[in-house]
């Protein structure tokens, strides 16, 4: 028996069910603008905030951007000569990522096609050994640089996603090609494999300029001297240029503007090759002659304080890739340091009678030719007797320079050699630049006050003796030294007065003549002075018995100063001679004699005017210490 619902409760039912079917309508409504929001701002996330890195990615599989390398400016000598120069070369890369080694014995069939852009192109290995021939390489050798992964800095594997090793995507080939042979690689038509323009640093004077060029590494930045001191100036900026590449790996088109690069800036030297070719040579053979552990020689331009020549004996080939000895890159005449002996000896004097505690006629008694004090000994080689300030630098009396020094206060010693550069850097800018040592006055003893007087006790470099010495040669003044060309001559400061330096001047004159220690220095046609030097090394804090630096300083010629020449023999065989006068100054003799000649300077001294030596005019005292 049916029962009838009542129409009020029937109605009441369909009420709910519309209630309940809205209900699910708005439920799949909000759910399905959830999903919208969520992926609209996914797409806004990659879109706005994601952007570089999907483009990025995106490039990564059809776009690359190439490095232009820039022309590494040229250094150049004070007359345009080049003595480092950029040339043009090829270097062969690939992206190992692209390719993809088949085994022995398989070929890529002609009408291949990737399947996607992520596919590396098949290589065979007859391909490989094309490539290597054409590389000059083993085959072995490009088959690891195309086939190892990418590593960590421990050496491990990295890998991919997908736990397979990743490859790189860029690996050199061969750096710096023949562009001929570059372009018979890329003849072979390998894909993956490409060229890229990069530039050589070649050397024409070689070692003979090694240690003020130094040179670059393979990349073309400066590793040792002015290349390294300056290497901002003569890089100059990189270029670049974005390609597209197909699916084989092909360069089809560039996809931007190429910015072009900005080759670096000439340096101009104050070196003179020609000089700087007769100081090496001079020195490289009195270094072999003596059998020396080495040796410097600094050549200035008395007037401007530039340097003509700076030369350092061993040297190395700059254009030779091959491993090179440390002990040979360096710049001797400006990194290391020595006690200059009795070569220190005028600038005591002039010290002393600028401060008026001396004159030309003050005389000190040397006899016996020994005096105690503070414990030690001080000895000259021979009983002089009575010697003046001229006497004293003739004769290199160790015992005339201690008492000289001793007339003075320390401070006043102190001003002289500071003046000078002694204790500073040159401020040549060049890598490693020495600033030599020299203590403070007040912790001077009298005892050391004295042996400062005759060198020892304070170390310099070659290239502070140098400049040093312009005060002797230029009435007074010093300047700034340089090794970059000068349009004029920097502003100097007066050091000692005009007639003072005329006056010593006159002395080292007199050192090179017969009775004096440097007989060996005179030139034919040209009046020289100087001062020799022999001094001993210093070995784990004590004096060595059998090691010394033989020195001479000069000056030419003396009628109107031009050069300053400093010449250091580094422990010459003592069983050939020791003595600045013999081992150092014939090197100041002959290279003063060549470039004198070829600046045109004019002779200011009969063409007989060469006095023969005595065997003792080469010998002095300054080889002993206390």
């Amino acid at each position: 028996m049916n029962r009838m619902i009542p129409p009020t409760q029937a109605r009441k039912r369909y009420s709910q069910q519309l209630k309940l079917e809205r209900w699910r309508v708005w439920f799949v409504i909000a759910g399905l603008l959830g999903l919208f929001a969520i992926l609209l701002g996914r797409g806004l996330w990659l879109q706005v905030f994601n952007e570089e890195f999907l483009q990025g990615q995106g490039e990564a599989r059809y776009a690359r951007t190439l490095r232009l390398e820039a022309n590494r400016g040229m250094i150049t000598d004070r007359n345009g000569e080049p003595l480092a120069i950029s040339t043009p070369v090829q270097s062969i890369w690939a992206s190992p990522r692209s390719i993809a080694l088949l085994p022995a014995g398989q070929t890529r069939p002609d009408d291949w096609e990737p399947e996607s852009d992520k596919d590396p192109v098949p290589l065979s290995q007859d391909e490989v050994a094309k490539l290597a021939r054409a590389l000059g390489m083993p085959a072995a050798d490009v088959v690891k640089k195309l086939g190892d992964p990418r590593r960590t800095n421990k050496g491990e594997v990295i890998k991919d996603k997908e736990g397979k090793p990743s490859r790189p995507d860029f690996v050199w080939l061969r750096r710096q090609m023949n562009p001929q042979d570059a372009k018979n690689v890329l003849a072979l038509n390998i894909p993956g494999v490409y060229a890229q323009a990069e530039y050589r640093r070649y050397y024409p004077a070689g070692e003979i300029m090694a240690q003020i060029i130094g040179y670059t590494n393979i990349d073309g930045h400066g590793q040792e001297g002015l290349e390294l001191a300056r290497d901002k100036l003569l890089s100059g900026q990189t270029g670049s240029r974005t390609v597209i590449r197909d699916r084989r790996g092909y360069i089809v088109e560039d996809i931007s503007t190429i910015v072009p690069p900005k080759d670096g800036e000439t340096l101009a030297l104050s070196i003179d090759r020609r000089i700087q070719y007769l100081a090496y040579r001079e020195l490289n053979k009195a270094v072999s002659d003596f059998d020396a552990a080495g040796g410097s020689i600094v050549v200035l331009d008395a007037r401007t304080g530039e340097i003509l020549a700076l030369a350092n004996s061993p040297s190395y080939n700059p254009n030779s890739r091959a491993p090179i000895d440390p002990s040979k890159k360096r710049n001797r005449a400006i990194t290391d340091l020595y006690e200059p002996g009795s070569t220190l000896k005028p600038l005591t004097i002039a010290a002393a009678m600028q401060a008026g505690t001396i004159n030309a006629k003050t005389t000190f008694n040397t006899s016996p030719g020994a005096l105690s004090m503070g414990g030690f000994t001080i000895k000259d080689t021979h009983n002089y007797g009575v010697l003046t300030p001229e006497g004293i630098l003739v004769h290199s009396s160790n015992i005339g320079a201690l008492k000289v020094a001793l007339t003075m206060p320390r401070e006043t010693q102190w001003n002289m050699l500071n003046a000078v550069g002694i204790g500073q850097r040159p401020g040549l800018g060049f890598p490693g630049e020495s600033s030599g040592k020299l203590r403070p006055f007040k912790t001077w003893y009298p005892i050391e006050q004295g042996t400062m007087g005759y060198g020892y006790g304070l170390s310099v470099s070659l290239m502070q003796m140098a400049k040093a010495y312009q005060i002797f040669a230029t009435d007074g003044i010093e300047h700034p030294v340089s090794l970059i060309k000068q349009p004029a001559p920097m502003p100097g400061k007066q050091v000692i007065s005009p007639e003072l330096a005329q006056t010593i001047r006159g002395y080292l004159e007199k050192v090179t003549q017969p009775g004096g220690t440097a007989t060996r220095a005179q030139v034919v046609g040209y009046r020289v002075a100087g001062k020799t030097g022999t001094a001993r090394k210093q070995s784990g804090g004590n004096y060595a018995d059998k090691k010394y630096v033989g020195s001479f300083v000069g000056l030419a010629p003396v009628s109107n100063p031009r050069l300053i020449v400093a010449v250091m023999i580094d422990e010459p065989d003592i069983k050939k001679s020791i003595y600045g006068g013999a081992v150092a100054a014939p090197v100041f003799s002959s290279v003063v004699a060549g470039t004198l000649r070829l600046l045109g300077i004019p002779p200011d001294a009969p063409t007989n005017n060469i006095l023969l030596p005595s065997p003792q005019d080469t010998k002095e005292d300054e080889a002993w210490v206390p």
